[in-house]
């Protein structure tokens, strides 16, 4: 299988408000970075939203190593999602799960690749989490 590095970052300018999200993907040699946004988010939203798009880029099966600032996303994945999921996408207080459509994209795309969640301090000097944090910026702008 491919083994292909993911960083990946939400920005919003207000939460809510103008939000972004970037991906910088490492493939061997190979780099590819992908951003986008939306008007009115949260930077929730966008974290996941993130992750989705970079996983979403992948054309083949793939063991990935996702790395995220985002204790919300490593923590929904890792720790939550399976609770959720087995309460009918309630949480433990029988609330509706917070993003549900983006938890249950991202459960999807999980599914079909290999993934290994590691977490990063944001805005700590890390190269791929600042490219991923530049990007998800870039994203943002065009609805400021």
């Amino acid at each position: 299988m491919v083994e292909v590095v993911i960083y990946t970052d939400g920005a919003c300018k207000g939460n809510p408000g103008p939000g972004g999200w970037g991906a910088f993907m490492q493939y061997g040699k190979h780099a590819k970075e992908l951003f986008g946004g939306e008007a009115n988010t949260t930077n929730n939203r966008m974290e996941l939203r993130a992750a989705i798009e970079g996983l979403s880029a992948l054309n083949k099966q793939s063991v990935v190593k996702l790395y995220t600032d985002s204790s919300y996303v490593k923590n929904g994945i890792e720790k939550w999602m399976t609770g959720w999921k087995r309460n009918g996408w309630k949480t433990a207080s029988k609330q509706p799960v917070k993003n549900v459509d983006l938890w249950q994209q991202l459960d999807e795309l999980v599914k079909k690749h290999e993934v290994h969640w590691h977490w990063v301090k944001g805005h700590a000097g890390n190269p791929g989490n600042e490219k991923a944090d530049e990007l998800a910026n870039l994203g943002a702008q065009k609805y400021l």
